[in-house]
């Protein structure tokens, strides 16, 4: 039996978990804190990364605590972050020099739309995987550069780092001596080239952003560097994990063969599929990823579908419509209800995602009557979920040619028994929750074990997973099709609405 524990740090897009896993991969220690978001426009939203840190350095503290171990009795720390928001601080004093512009904003929208007006859409897609969406970290650095005031001069300097939420957290834990990323971050930036495994200047040169900004790229299963004592309460230990949330949820679903798939259900949903060492190319709103890189074994792929707006809808209900006091009403309000009495949502609050990507689609609620209640909007609000993940896996099938056959399913959605039975249903095909819903975080500590030699390979991973709860589809062909058909009507109905006028 090894000794000691892994520490996970999963900083996602409304507060910082962490975790402390012991060898079995169980969980011995948790603690959860939520951080202030940001709303200066319309369809911005932005985090002040100190704050972020300060949040996570706290969790650390607490996590460590309810475990009841003492820092130097952690092996290794892996590191899984909400992707694509976008940090640029100074390399001298450590300190940000804007608010970190989260991946949910549309801010670099017009960026976008003179990309693709340009015709490089295909070179985008051909390089890295990805479309030209202001859901990505380039553009969203490109908007600093281009808008905040003598930020492109120090760029240029070299005075300043450009990081997403792990690098950030890396600078930070080692006292600023190390600044780097891992290939699944750096795969999400419209800057990597995931076919070279390198910053692809060309890249750069059409989205005006100087290399010298850059963190270096290392495998997700490496050693990044070793905390700082006064940033780790005292004790050295090896960062030597990292991966972007989804594909950390992949790995900690033990997702590892190809055609495997899964769906977190979070602040956004992100269903992905692994597709091997072969990168498979979507033409169809689909995005191309680096799954992951275990030391110096070949880069590993997968095909998302990144769906903005799932748990960020219920918390809608909550804060501002005041329609639920907790997400887990939704649960009792959608099961109180026969059927939806076709009344559909839209939660296309920050646009669409995949496979439509539509950054001005807005947010679209349809079929009310004088008979429409706080629970059909509680169960179109889960329904949308349910709808969107099988929106995903339509295209994944068709472009992959593999065959969905199960979905795993994690995050904080996966507790909601009416939205899993309803996935299940939607999809015709079984939904399990795994016993540990904490796999993102987990998927983080198993790269870092790897590293370590905390665990020896991934075949003792894989051993560890358990089933908790198995979704089969009951529903009638002729419902489900009627239900998805009359989705797609609704969904047609919010496209372009924020668009401007003519």
């Amino acid at each position: 039996m090894n000794k000691g524990y892994i520490l996970a740090i999963d900083q996602g897009t409304t507060g910082s978990t962490v975790l402390v896993f012991d060898h079995d991969g169980t969980a011995r220690g948790k603690a959860y804190r939520e951080f202030q978001q940001y709303y200066p426009k319309p369809g911005w939203v932005e985090h002040d990364a100190e704050m972020i840190w300060n949040v996570t350095h706290q969790v650390v503290s607490e996590a460590l605590t309810h475990a009841d171990i003492l820092p130097d009795q952690i092996v290794g720390i892996g590191i899984t972050n909400q992707r694509e928001t976008t940090v640029l601080w100074d390399r001298e004093t450590g300190e940000p020099v804007h608010r970190a512009i989260v991946w949910q904003d549309r801010r670099a929208a017009g960026i976008c739309e003179t990309l693709r007006e340009e015709g490089l859409e295909a070179t985008f897609r051909d390089k890295t995987g990805l479309v030209c969406d202001p859901y990505f970290s380039g553009t969203k650095v490109r908007w600093l550069l281009d808008n905040v005031s003598g930020l492109r001069e120090r760029a240029e300097r070299g005075e300043l780092a450009f990081g997403t939420i792990d690098s950030w957290l890396v600078y930070k834990l080692t006292g600023g001596r190390v600044h780097a990323t891992d290939v699944s971050n750096a795969s999400r930036t419209l800057m990597y080239n995931i076919h070279t495994l390198e910053w692809d200047e060309a890249l750069l040169d059409l989205l005006k952003v100087p290399a010298v900004l850059l963190p270096e790229v290392k495998a997700s299963s490496s050693l990044f560097g070793e905390t700082d004592p006064d940033a780790f309460f005292g004790a050295r230990v090896p960062v030597a994990g990292i991966a972007g949330d989804q594909q950390a949820a992949l790995f900690g679903e033990a997702c590892h063969g190809e055609g495997m798939a899964k769906n977190t259900y979070g602040t956004g949903s992100f269903l992905l599929m692994n597709t091997g060492t072969q990168p498979v190319a979507s033409q169809h709103g689909l995005l191309t990823t680096i799954a992951w890189r275990i030391g110096d074994e070949p880069v590993e792929y997968a095909l998302e579908g990144a769906i903005f707006v799932t748990g960020a809808a219920v918390q809608w209900l909550r804060d501002e419509l005041g329609i639920i006091e907790d997400a887990a009403d939704t649960e009792r309000m959608a099961l109180s209800l026969s059927g939806n009495d076709n009344v559909y949502f839209v939660p296309a609050l920050t646009g669409l995602g995949a496979p439509y990507w539509d950054p001005y689609a807005r947010g679209t609620l349809l079929g009310v009557t004088r008979g429409t209640t706080k629970a059909h909007i509680a169960r179109a609000v889960l329904e949308s979920i349910a709808y969107q993940a099988r929106d995903i896996v339509e295209v994944m099938v068709d472009e992959s040619g593999i065959p969905l056959r199960e979905l795993r399913a994690d995050g904080g959605g996966a507790v909601n028994t009416f939205l899993m039975q309803f996935q299940a249903d939607v999809l015709g095909v079984p939904v399990k929750v795994p016993r540990i819903t904490e796999t993102t975080a987990l998927g983080a500590a198993y790269l870092a074990g790897l590293a370590t030699g905390f665990w020896k390979d991934r075949a003792e991973i894989d051993a560890k997973w358990q089933l908790a709860q198995r979704y089969q589809p009951a529903m009638p062909e002729a419902e489900r099709a009627a239900l998805y058909q009359r989705w797609h009507r609704a969904v047609a109905l919010s496209r372009a609405w924020d668009s401007p006028l003519e």
